[in-house]
């Protein structure tokens, strides 16, 4: 993210689409796509973000731009997507306990009760893991 000095409560959309190196065009329309994304309105009409907003917007862009998820794989994740007031994220730990920092590949999004189905899963990941290792 661009630094841009000075920490305000609200920016505009001129000012986010600068900041996060998204065109405006894109800001309205993952505004109607993701429903985490519900940028105030001042008494003119014109949309204000807050840092919340920001870091949200930043983290759909990882996740569509960089981790190439698809819409809709990335509306699943941001389900367990929060930000606290001062913009800061959390990714809500799945009911396991298992570590949030963690990548989301090594995270199990369904509990799978079929063993052998769960067998080629864990086979499946682990070749995962080896390939990332290997691009690392």
């Amino acid at each position: 993210m661009k630094s841009i000095g000075i920490k305000k409560l609200y920016y505009s959309i001129s000012e986010v689409s600068k900041i996060t190196d998204l065109e405006q065009y894109v800001l309205r329309y993952w505004e109607s796509e993701f429903e985490q994304l519900k940028p105030q309105k001042n008494r003119a009409g014109n949309r204000v973000y807050t840092n919340r907003d920001i870091q949200l917007i930043i983290h759909i862009r990882k996740l569509l731009r960089e981790e190439r998820y698809t819409i809709e794989g990335a509306k699943q994740v941001l389900v367990d997507y929060k930000t606290d007031e001062t913009g800061e994220q959390t990714v809500l730990p799945f009911g396991d306990g298992m570590d949030s920092a963690k990548p989301v590949l090594q995270q199990p999004v369904v509990k799978i009760t079929d063993s052998k189905l769960k067998e080629d899963l864990q086979e499946v990941r682990s070749l995962l893991e080896d390939v990332l290792h290997k691009l690392n």
